[in-house]
């Protein structure tokens, strides 16, 4: 059996000081060699692991027979961010993971097959062309992010008038504020939402609902026959110790948004600075942590690290990210808890962490951290919070009516509200998850909500 193809990376000393992309993708040769390795299983698990259902096998059947185009095309039906997925999909615990090449070997490269088609489309211009028959009913969506996305273009397919409202300045949500430029060009989640645009889907921006507009003016003044709410999860979690308000101390949500939105590592050529000294502390063990330490690296910190309550083995975030801050000279300082942010004149001086142990595993599958009475104090510059986020409550609390649970995620049943004709899914209904879990749901919402207008 052929190996699996490793994708081409950027050198490790080259890359921790720029925000050049990492992975360089494969070329045609490495895309047919690892094309030629799938089964071509008469009952693709991977299909049905896949949150979007595309039909991988017929995909990569494609390549082999040198149809990009059509296999972009196979794609794209079911997943409108091809370029932006085959970057930021965790596929060893979708697709890839179901792969049944991966029982007794490694699995097919699904994602970086998918990748390449979505880079050949944007570089050929090759566009599936589709025929819309409007039906004279709209449908508003709130949130341009990957929930929101997914849910404009499926329900815009089936001929409704689509309009796309945004809170920030650009769209794309978490696609252009979390994820930085190193793992995923924002020229690419641009070129993708443009193609959007040509299916006659309508975006605005800077537009606030529960500030700008209320969901009872979408319905009653704008004349919308549904609205699905796919505004993320943006409310970043706090770790609830003394010190945290010191000068120094980020949430992960601000700092990749001053530098992935806000361009603060261009400054002063960009209008927003951000202040990062020679040592900076990571609280937390995600994906957004290591990009937030990854970050900081680029921005000139000598010294970035990881601290976490668990061990290595427990990371939530991809092993593949792991694996590059590990490259770019991120330390790991793991089975520590902070417990206060000590201060010098209200800027950040060191952390104290208590030390933890393992004990059962929880209800999440990982062992359980119990403390234990030593401490470390660490000396640092600057400390990042990431530990998690939530939704935003504006929409709660200009809708008193919108049901949601303890955590403020929206409840749901069949993808509808406690209101009539409104919609939910992606992060705001489940909390913070991946990109194409959002996506799926989106997809996913826009068939329930064709079949509630139909009912009126």
């Amino acid at each position: 059996m052929i190996k699996r193809t490793i994708m081409p990376v950027l050198d490790p000393s080259i890359r921790n000081t720029s925000f050049s992309e990492v992975a360089q993708g494969y070329s045609l040769n490495q895309v047919k060699i690892e094309a030629s390795r799938c089964l071509d299983c008469k009952n693709p698990r991977c299909v049905t692991a896949c949150p979007v259902n595309i039909d991988i096998p017929r995909f990569i059947k494609l390549i082999l027979e040198d149809r990009f185009r059509d296999a972009y095309c196979t794609i794209y039906s079911d997943n409108i961010l091809p370029a932006v997925c085959g970057r930021v999909c965790p596929q060893e615990k979708q697709c890839e993971g179901a792969c049944v090449l991966g029982v007794k070997f490694e699995p097919v490269a699904i994602g970086a097959l998918e990748r390449y088609l979505g880079d050949y489309s944007l570089e050929h211009n090759v566009f599936r062309q589709e025929i819309i028959i409007d039906n004279g009913k709209k449908v508003a969506i709130i949130g341009s992010g990957p929930a929101g996305l997914a849910c404009a273009a499926q329900i815009r397919r089936m001929g409704y008038s689509t309009d796309v409202y945004e809170a920030l300045h650009e769209f794309g949500g978490v696609l252009k504020y979390g994820i930085p430029e190193f793992r995923l060009p924002k020229s690419i989640v641009d070129t993708e939402i443009d193609r959007l645009k040509s299916l006659g889907i309508n975006f605005y921006k800077n537009v606030i609902i529960g500030k700008t507009l209320t969901i009872e003016q979408l319905f009653n003044e704008l004349n919308y026959q549904a609205i699905f709410i796919g505004s993320g999860a943006g409310l970043p979690s706090s770790l609830g110790i003394k010190g945290e308000n010191l000068n120094g101390v980020y949430y992960a949500n601000e700092f990749l948004t001053r530098v992935n939105l806000m361009k603060a590592n261009n400054f002063p050529f960009s209008a927003t600075p951000i202040k990062v000294g020679e040592t900076v502390a990571v609280v937390g063990g995600g994906n957004v942590a290591m990009d937030a330490a990854r970050t900081a690296k680029r921005l000139g910190a000598k010294k970035v690290i990881i601290i976490y309550r668990r061990d290595m083995e427990s990371l939530p975030a991809r092993l593949e990210e792991i694996h590059h801050a590990d490259e770019e000279g991120i330390d790991f300082m793991l089975l520590l808890n902070p417990v206060e942010i000590i201060g010098e004149n209200y800027e950040v001086k060191s952390v104290k962490c208590q030390r933890m142990v393992l004990g059962e595993p929880d209800e999440s599958g990982r062992r359980k951290p119990i403390p234990i009475e030593e401490y470390e104090t660490i000396d640092i510059n600057n400390l990042i919070v990431a530990i998690g986020q939530s939704p935003n409550p504006i929409i709660k609390k200009s809708t008193p009516n919108l049901e949601v649970d303890k955590w403020g995620c929206i409840k749901v049943n069949d993808y509808q509200t406690s209101i009539p004709g409104v919609f939910a899914g992606g992060d705001i209904v489940t909390g913070a998850a991946t990109v194409i879990l959002a996506m799926g749901a989106g997809k996913t919402a826009a068939f329930n909500i064709d079949k509630y207008i139909k009912t009126l």
